[in-house]
């Protein structure tokens, strides 16, 4: 492979914020990547751009194209996943204290995309080599009704959890698709509202408390157990945006809970409404209450879910690890930037028997790339949201690798 060009630029993504995008010109072609970007974002979430997205940019136009092949050629030529990431490692090294996690993710996206073409493969198939055993499609999370700081709400008002989720279960990705999407809908008009406001997610606005947006979805969920359609009901709490002073502070209807107030009352809506998934249920420091949550659920199917506790990163998921914290993940890959440690975390995961649910952020673009990266990871969900083009993007290319793995 020879590298003939690196560029970057901005763009914009749904929510019309400046991002980047990179592309990598190849003697096979053109290869590119765009970052997401979150609006609710985790303490401990690396810096998006090092010192400004356009000096990130500059940086990355002026890689020295001669320095990167005389590596290729050194290497001869890479043919396996392990090559690919020994190669990113070089990549890292040469960008170390350069560039931002959102600049490091789409330049190694967009080289590993090079890499895959070369070797006359797609990138899923590329980084599934070391994994074993047969590829698998993960569980769509779909983001259906909006609250917290995702959500405007409506007359003034809004629920304090961040997402309402309906998690298919169908025979094929495609017929999970087709259930969320079939769920949605009767969320929609369920709710009053269909087809009128939505946040940015694509998600239903309103101004219901927590628990009357979730008898809502137990509504649907009981509707589709009708037709012999299952899927499961899931929420993005994101307990530290209304987390202060060490009270959890809930605005519809007003209540102030300590932390085990809150712990109880986790169990309960875990307990009612048979939740499958609960992120963030906890102050993103608190490892602790999250031990004790995760103890307190044990004999339930609910995933207890770290994304701000852990933001991808390979130091604080082995912390959750060791504290029993969390019994699934959030994997974002521009949180912590590097794919070498994307990989770190759900193979951790992995060996350590928690779930692994890949991610699109808030403001996100029509690049694809997290598809790949579940399906070549392993990984057991992606949570997307259902209605949007920039959604549904992910989603279609999912479709797609499987109607290559089933041919």
């Amino acid at each position: 492979m020879q590298i003939k060009k690196i560029g970057a630029k901005i763009v914009f993504d749904s929510r019309k914020q400046k991002t980047i995008q990179v592309v990598v010109k190849t003697d096979q072609g053109s290869f590119s990547s765009s970052a997401p970007a979150g609006k609710s974002t985790g303490e401990y979430e690396v810096k998006s751009y090092f010192k400004s997205l356009e000096q990130d940019i500059d940086f990355i136009e002026n890689i020295d194209i001669k320095s990167v092949n005389d590596k290729l050629e050194k290497n001869r030529k890479i043919i396996d996943s392990d090559q690919a990431f020994n190669f990113l490692n070089y990549i890292e090294k040469l960008t170390y204290n350069r560039i931002g996690g959102n600049s490091l993710f789409v330049l190694e996206a967009s080289f590993l995309k090079a890499i895959a073409k070369d070797n006359g493969k797609e990138l899923f198939q590329l980084l599934s080599e070391n994994t074993g055993g047969k590829l698998k499609m993960p569980r769509p999370v779909g983001n259906t009704i909006g609250g917290g700081l995702h959500s405007k709400g409506r007359n003034g008002k809004r629920p304090d959890f961040q997402e309402f989720l309906f998690i298919a279960n169908g025979k094929t990705f495609k017929e999970s698709f087709e259930i969320n999407n079939k769920a949605y809908e009767l969320a929609g008009k369920l709710l009053g509202y269909w087809l009128k406001t939505k946040n940015d997610e694509g998600a239903y606005e309103t101004d219901l408390s927590n628990e009357e947006v979730l008898d809502i979805m137990k509504n649907v969920q009981e509707l589709l157990k009708k037709e012999k359609q299952k899927v499961d009901i899931g929420l993005d709490i994101a307990s530290s945006s209304f987390y202060k002073d060490g009270f959890y502070i809930y605005k519809n209807f007003h209540k102030e809970l300590d932390k085990n107030s809150e712990i109880k009352y986790m169990v309960k809506l875990i307990k009612k409404y048979g939740l499958l998934y609960a992120e963030d249920p906890l102050n993103e420091n608190d490892f602790s209450a999250f031990s004790e949550l995760t103890f307190e659920t044990r004999n339930s199917d609910c995933m207890i879910v770290g994304d701000d506790l852990t933001t991808t990163n390979p130091e604080r998921l082995a912390k959750a690890i060791r504290l029993k914290s969390i019994n699934a993940i959030i994997v974002k890959p521009n949180q912590i930037g590097s794919l070498i440690k994307v990989k770190e975390v759900v193979e951790m995961a992995k060996k350590n028997n928690i779930k692994t649910i890949i991610s699109h952020r808030s403001g996100e673009t029509m690049d694809d790339t997290i598809s790949d990266l579940a399906v070549g990871f392993g990984c057991d969900f992606i949570k997307t949201g259902i209605y949007g083009k920039v959604r549904k993007a992910k989603l279609k290319r999912l479709m797609k690798i499987e109607r290559m793995i089933r041919r």
